[in-house]
């Protein structure tokens, strides 16, 4: 088995699996420090992983992502020991067709979200965070290795 496949298997294990994973999602703010330049805006979310992939329920009127509007690049990282880089997207409303899929599992995954998901509100969305790049640590060293850099992008690990 690849180094790849091997992390492939933890990211499963520790994000995957239909679960609930709370990651915290850095994006670029709007506004600058006083220096003139950009800064960094954190915050922790709710998704659940698949196949690269974080997916988040929100408004599309929060600033996380008025912020992804202006700059789709983010970064994410877990309390599993994991940081990552990915490209952010807006699915559209959650109650798109294209969209009931991702709208089943939240529903699945996430047992708050029939409370507050807002589901007929047309701001509440689909946040896709498809993963590119970053690091995974393995203190058990599992498959042999304490820490991979991943590219998602053309599945490699090292």
């Amino acid at each position: 088995m690849s180094k790849y496949e091997n992390v492939m298997k933890i990211m499963e294990e520790r994000c995957g699996n239909d679960k609930e994973e709370v990651i915290a999602l850095a994006t670029i703010s709007l506004s600058s420090n006083s220096s003139g330049n950009p800064r960094p805006a954190v915050r922790m979310v709710c998704a659940y992983y698949e196949d690269g992939v974080f997916y988040v329920s929100t408004d599309a009127k929060k600033n996380k992502m008025l912020q992804i509007e202006k700059n789709n690049e983010v970064s994410v990282c877990g309390f599993d020991w994991y940081a990552f880089h990915g490209v952010a997207e807006n699915l559209g409303w959650i109650k798109e067709e294209k969209n009931a899929k991702i709208r089943a599992k939240f529903k699945k995954v996430f047992d708050w979200f029939d409370e507050v998901g807002d589901e007929d509100n047309p701001s509440s969305i689909v946040l896709r965070i498809s993963l590119t790049e970053g690091t995974i640590i393995d203190n058990e060293k599992k498959y042999g290795e304490s820490q991979y850099e991943i590219d998602f992008i053309n599945k490699t690990a090292k």
